[in-house]
């Protein structure tokens, strides 16, 4: 380093540094982009700068001019440093929004702006106030040791956490199980824990290290739809096929399971009292698998009842009650009309002799398979309830969904002149309780909230049908469609 130092670069070299703070400063967090380019700017300016005052920032020298000389000296090397930090910072960066890393790279970004921190430290201690780095290290080791077994959970989160950050078993908001029984939704990850948010609305902290030791399934891989295995078991009073094409086409109706895989029925097992049967479907996600099971076992109790397929006791059950010739309980007989439209929802706002009444004057109709049972933009006024068979509704040549026994329909005609959205055909033999409309007048005028009741029925159909005209089948559940039998 020459005797004379220019002081003119000097008080440059470090105008730089301090405007470059105040820019870099002013860009903000959210322009990355700007802030480097700030960055290589003023570097390069600082750099220029340095070696037209002949500073080598590499390099730690003596200074025997004064202390004014000496101190712009040692701000300018400390400035330097501080800016090239800041660039490799910079660069790191830009290279993981540009390499497109997910958000759990943040972890690794963190550990390397560490350690450009943690070079550039040194460095201004070496080569500015010429600190001997060779005895600091070798003391600084002996507190690294003492630290580490202090701090040995702690580090071993830490680097659980990187480990689980580069092998990326899950993502923020993957839907994940453990082997412990711990599930729920992944919503927050850091250095040392991972934060599980459970389907009770519970959140759980669990340390990395932990998690990086525990089995893990994740249900969002590769997508959310996740399949359901309800075991049931059935009587062995009637041959297993049929009673196979009852449960699926039970599971056909269902509105809550995913359509995108069809649900299957698998048999198990069987002995002289009943046949192990295993029903699989799938769900959209892990949050639908209550409702779509609590469907389920609605719709399958629905269609053994009307199909006389009985439900079988666990094996080695004792039976205590009628048995048959062959050991078996008795097999149930399928719902009557009457039996069926009891339980009609609809009607449970009305006392119980005026419900008897009117079931009393319901009619039966028979529709054979593929018979169309209400046309397209076709206006009626009958309520009715499907007694055995499936339904489909139909727009424009597309299903919108199917009916299955016990479902109310009506109350279009009853309460507006509006016609029926689609048509409405049998996809099995159908049989429909029909209830006049002048069997309902006088219940409507006298139970305002049997009306009501209707109303809101018809509301919520509206709706669906408005929704579903730019939509794909659904697969999640809906209120009750309404619609109305022809009269006549």
């Amino acid at each position: 380093m020459p005797t004379t130092l220019p002081l003119v670069p000097l008080v440059m070299l470090n105008l730089l540094g301090l405007a470059g703070i105040i820019v870099w400063h002013l860009q903000g967090r959210g322009r990355p982009n700007a802030r480097l380019v700030v960055q290589i700017i003023f570097f390069a300016a600082m750099t220029a700068t340095l070696l037209a005052a002949q500073v080598a920032p590499f390099r730690f020298e003596g200074i025997h001019e004064g202390a004014f000389a000496r101190f712009l000296v040692d701000c300018g090397k400390v400035l330097w440093w501080t800016h090239l930090a800041w660039a490799v910072i910079g660069f790191t960066r830009i290279y993981i929004v540009l390499d497109k890393r997910p958000r759990e790279a943040r972890l690794i970004q963190d550990l390397l702006v560490a350690v450009v921190y943690l070079g550039t430290t040194l460095s201004m201690m070496a080569f500015v106030f010429g600190v001997p780095i060779g005895t600091l290290l070798a003391t600084s080791g002996v507190v690294a040791i003492i630290l580490g077994l202090a701090l040995q959970n702690t580090l071993s989160d830490v680097f659980s956490g990187i480990a689980l950050t580069i092998g990326r078993p899950y993502v923020l908001g993957d839907w994940i199980l453990l082997a412990d029984g711990t599930e729920g939704r992944v919503v927050a990850s850091n250095w040392r824990a991972t934060c599980i948010l459970t389907s009770a609305n519970n959140l759980i902290v669990l340390p990395n290290s932990v998690l990086a030791k525990l089995g893990l399934t994740n249900f969002s891989r590769p997508t959310e739809t996740h399949q359901i295995k309800l075991p049931i078991r059935i009587a062995a009073t009637r041959p297993p096929g049929v009673s196979m094409e009852v449960l699926r086409l039970a599971l056909d109706n269902c509105k809550v399971i995913s359509k995108e895989v069809p649900p299957t029925v698998a048999l198990k097992d069987m002995d002289a009292m009943g046949i192990d049967v295993e029903l699989l479907f799938y769900v959209s996600s892990p949050g639908e698998r209550v409702a779509a099971c609590n469907e389920v076992i609605d719709v399958i109790y629905r269609h053994c009842a009307e199909n006389g397929v009985s439900l079988a006791m666990p094996a080695g059950s004792y039976v205590f009650g009628p048995q048959s010739s062959n050991g078996c309980p008795l097999t149930p007989t399928m719902l009557s009309p009457r039996e069926l439209l009891q339980a009609v929802p609809v009607l449970a706002a009305l006392p119980p002799n005026e419900r008897k009444a009117i079931i009393s004057q319901a009619t039966t109709r028979q529709f054979p398979l593929g018979a169309t049972i209400v046309a397209e933009n076709e206006t009626f006024s009958s309520l009715m309830i499907i007694q055995s068979g499936v339904v489909c509704r139909r727009r424009n040549g597309k299903d919108i969904e199917r009916l299955y026994p016990g479902e109310t329909l009506g109350a279009r005609g009853l309460l507006s002149d509006t016609p029926e959205s689609g048509s409405f055909e049998a996809l099995t033999e159908v049989s429909i309780s029909v209830i006049a409309k002048e069997a309902l007048d006088n219940v409507i005028g006298s139970h305002p909230e049997f009306a009501e009741d209707l109303a809101s029925r018809l509301s919520r159909a509206i709706s669906d049908e408005q929704s579903a005209a730019d939509a794909p089948p659904p697969q999640t559940g809906k209120a009750p469609v309404l619609w109305a039998m022809p009269n006549g």
